[in-house]
């Protein structure tokens, strides 16, 4: 799988995703951590209507090297979550800034909470070592 960084999304240094559509942000993994953790077997995921804090941790992904914790990037109420990815996480690695999104939420705040997220040019340099 070949490393992209699409521009439109902003970046965790812990590899997760946002991208922003009005007041609706979609949260992923970046497509660098999927290919870091391997063959994913579990996901677990907020319900809807759960509120989500920047900074905090929502659910976690398991593979079978490692269990890590999903960040939220953005603060949120869960409007929806890709019940796909739970019941077949392996296919987040073959289209996670796509149909391997993991949740959908409503911004508490959309102006002004996404300063420690960092851009794709950041988070390609960080990934990649050139830091």
């Amino acid at each position: 799988m070949a490393l992209e960084y699409p521009d439109d999304l902003k970046y965790l240094d812990t590899h997760e995703y946002v991208r922003l559509d009005g007041e609706i942000a979609t949260i992923g993994i970046s497509a660098f951590a999927v290919d870091q953790l391997g063959d994913l077997v579990f996901l677990e995921l907020p319900e809807i209507g759960d509120s989500l804090e920047a900074g905090k941790s929502f659910g976690t992904v398991e593979s079978v090297k490692a269990v890590e914790e999903l960040n939220a990037p953005i603060s949120g109420t869960v409007i929806e979550r890709n019940d796909a990815m739970i019941d077949n996480p392996e296919a987040i690695a073959e289209d996670p800034y796509g149909e391997g999104w993991l949740v959908k939420i409503r911004l508490d705040n959309p102006d002004g909470e996404l300063d420690e997220v960092l851009t794709a040019d950041e988070y390609r340099s960080q990934v990649e070592g050139e830091d």
